[in-house]
């Protein structure tokens, strides 16, 4: 199989799957069974600052989306930082490391904005061995309401000033952890890179509300007939995820900045997405906590028979889709498709024809014996038929050779052309 050591930012590991900072590694017995499961690294359970205790709920912590299969798509978690003493984690993390000395281990901190703050609990680290830090500048619940987690992680300035601090107090590389909270990722990621951080990883949870109960009238998970705002992760964040990971890597201002990806991974084909889009690692939670922590093992074996399968190294595969991420105006307006039905795989039930009948483009007509047939000549290649259809492959687009006539415009395909040389472009014409 494929070899997938990982080195990351020095910090190296048998595989690039490691754990996000969550519940799933907040003390050594969870990170201990992790390791035998074969997960290649952990980020410990973000650590505060010592002084007065960090309280949890005693009820529900966790809100879900469930799939129509209930599958969980999404969880909304409200808990914060570790409970647990601050000597208690560190005396655990130090015996985890001595025992474990080829994974990852990197430790997750939030401390208040100030300098003073940091420096200490950097010293109370220093001597566990672990391999690194997280900055969590992303929780956006309960933390962020006294000063830490996303309200730090919204203001550039405070990330490249916190981030300085630990470059210069710390010696273990840094890893700022963004928060998608935020109207342009590549502002925290430039400011985390001015700051000297050694990589990014993204995303932390979403601020969400995923349902309230209509008995109590109240937000879930509900703590005494009330509810709060939480944080919301899991399958359903991940195309939210790829687009900020996509961002990063191919911004001029933050190119060759080490990323590493979180945001609903759960198989193989997901942690490849997001490495090809330039993430050097990925970190995994709630796919864990929905299927226990042998779920790597799939991950591992199906990620290195790609490899295999592709001839390609794990370091080839990293940002090897970066340069076909383009904006839209630059996307080939002369480039045509056509919906064509596979009749052997079509099994009847018409969800093609109901959805572009009644909500698209009228571009698939039902025959006699329901056998449902594209009419190129108003199909637009929008693709929602692909979509919806509900057996694999059944539903394809062809592309129509260069020099064929689109029978829906009656023009010739042509070789080249986008928006930004488009005749209907107002600001192309202006350049003429």
């Amino acid at each position: 199989m494929a070899d997938l050591r990982s080195n990351f930012v020095g910090i190296k590991s048998p595989n690039p799957f490691w754990l996000a900072s969550a519940p799933p590694t907040d003390k050594e017995y969870n990170v201990r069974r992790a390791y035998e499961a074969g997960w290649g690294g952990v980020v410990w359970k973000t650590l505060g600052a010592e002084g007065p205790p960090v309280v949890n709920v005693n009820g529900p912590r966790y809100g879900v989306i469930h799939g129509a299969d209930r599958r969980v798509l999404g969880l909304n978690n409200i808990e914060l930082i570790t409970d647990r003493p601050l000597e208690v984690n560190l005396r655990e993390i130090k015996q985890v490391k001595r025992d474990y000395p080829d994974r990852a281990l990197v430790i997750s901190l939030m401390v208040p904005c100030d300098e003073d703050s940091w420096k200490a609990i950097l010293s109370a680290i220093e001597d566990t061995g672990a391999d690194g830090v997280e900055l969590n500048f992303g929780c956006p619940h309960g933390m962020s309401e006294r000063g830490m987690g996303s309200a730090v992680g919204q203001v550039p300035e405070y990330i490249e000033m916190v981030t300085r601090w630990v470059k210069q107090y710390s010696r273990m590389p840094c890893i700022v952890k963004l928060t998608p909270n935020i109207a342009d990722i590549r502002k925290p990621a430039e400011a985390a890179k001015r700051g000297g951080a050694d990589a990014v990883s993204l995303i932390n949870t979403i601020n969400s509300i995923t349902s309230v109960d209509l008995d109590l009238f109240a937000p879930e998970p509900t703590i005494d007939g009330k509810g709060a705002h939480g944080g919301y992760c899991g399958p359903a964040v991940k195309p939210i995820a790829l687009n900020m990971v996509a961002e990063i890597a191919r911004s001029a201002e933050t190119r060759g900045l080490p990323i590493s990806g979180i945001g609903g991974v759960t198989t193989w084909r997901d942690a490849a997405e997001f490495m090809a889009l330039g993430a050097g690692n990925v970190q995994v939670c709630t796919a864990a906590m929905t299927y226990g922590f042998k779920v790597v093992q799939e991950m591992i074996s199906g990620l290195g028979q790609y490899l295999d399968d592709k001839d390609i190294t794990l370091n080839d595969l990293i940002g090897r889709a970066v340069p076909n991420v383009t904006d839209w105006q630059y996307l080939n307006l002369n480039y045509v498709t056509k919906a064509q039905i596979d009749q052997d795989l079509c099994i009847k039930c018409g969800r093609c024809y109901a959805a572009c009948e009644d909500t698209s483009h009228q571009a698939i007509a039902m025959l006699p014996g329901r056998v449902f047939e594209v009419k190129d000549d108003e199909c637009v290649a929008c693709n929602l038929c692909v979509d919806v259809c509900p057996v694999e492959d059944c539903i394809t687009m062809r592309e129509l050779p260069l020099g064929d006539t689109d029978p829906r415009t009656g023009q010739k395909v042509v070789e080249f052309g986008n928006w930004t040389t488009h005749p209907n472009n107002p600001m192309a014409k202006a350049a003429e």
